[in-house]
């Protein structure tokens, strides 16, 4: 009679590291992963705002909103935020951590500077842009003295987009600095002396060592940084309630009027499912970009 071979036993360093990863998994499946499988549930129900009776209605709610040119519009601004302001955030927070890591007077108090939007909550943030914006504010008082015509900045379709961009930059730049300028320090000096010896100029060092060297933060920042950006909401609502003519009508201020102004709760969940969707597909060709640029 064969004896089975004995089954392999879990060892003590898997077993704390699941305690330890215990929270975090416990976190994600109660704060994510069960709210995602219940808006996906409540997508396919349709609660009537005459009767107050909710159905099953399958798929309908996802077939209204792709026939409805306000979600149409609204990923369209969501698209073309996202193209515009993730690279202009990135590089801008790259050449200020490049800059930073670099020895001269003032060094930490210009740091400082940029960090400091971080501690200033979103809200509070927009309500002091939206007092720069005003018609009388301090963008156009500027502009006066130097004598260019006043701007309508969130009150023109041209330009609100591009005003909020600006805004966001101002918060979420300093903060993806931190990551870079960390990875940055990472880098061990050895390697730009060797890069000098051998005449390498600083462009070269920075596109054949530092670059390739930076691309696990560089990466954590664009995925985290995209995600970020999609769901916006806060500065849309203080400042432009989505106008004017829906050019700042991103997908999350939809939902919230979706869900809350106009009370169809059905089509909300539906948008909140095809946002996911569309964060995660954007997020996964993005890391796909990412290992197909890796020697």
């Amino acid at each position: 009679m064969t004896s089975s071979p004995p089954r392999p036993r879990v060892g003590r360093p898997v077993l704390i590291s699941l305690a330890f990863l215990a929270p975090a998994l416990v976190a994600l499946l109660l704060l994510r992963l069960i709210p995602a499988g219940m808006a996906f549930a409540d997508s396919l129900y349709h609660t009537s705002l005459l009767t107050g009776r909710t159905s099953f209605v399958g798929l309908e709610n996802y077939a209204a909103l792709f026939a409805d040119p306000t979600f149409l519009q609204s990923v369209r601004v969501t698209l073309v935020f996202s193209l515009i302001v993730n690279p202009l955030q990135i590089a801008a927070a790259l050449a200020l951590a490049v800059l930073f890591t670099r020895r001269f007077a003032g060094v930490r108090f210009f740091r400082v500077l940029v960090i400091l939007p971080i501690a200033v909550p979103p809200a509070v943030s927009a309500a002091i842009w939206s007092v720069a914006y005003r018609p009388d504010g301090l963008l156009n008082s500027v502009l006066t003295v130097l004598g260019l015509p006043r701007q309508p900045f969130l009150t023109s379709p041209g330009q609100a987009l591009w005003s909020l961009i600006v805004l966001l930059s101002w918060i979420g730049v300093g903060y993806w600095m931190m990551f870079l300028i960390a990875g940055l320090q990472d880098i061990p000096e050895s390697l730009y002396e060797a890069a000098a010896i051998d005449g390498a100029s600083a462009w070269a060092r920075f596109w054949h060592v530092t670059l390739p060297l930076l691309r696990r933060p560089l990466a954590f920042v664009l995925v985290a940084d995209t995600v970020s950006n999609f769901l916006v909401f806060a500065p849309v609502q203080m400042l432009t309630n989505g106008g004017p003519e829906g050019s700042t009508n991103v997908t999350m201020y939809d939902i919230f009027t979706r869900a809350y102004t106009v009370g169809d709760l059905g089509m909300a969940q539906a948008e909140v499912t095809l946002l996911v969707l569309l964060v995660l597909a954007v997020v996964a060709v993005q890391f796909r970009l990412l290992r197909g640029g890796r020697a």
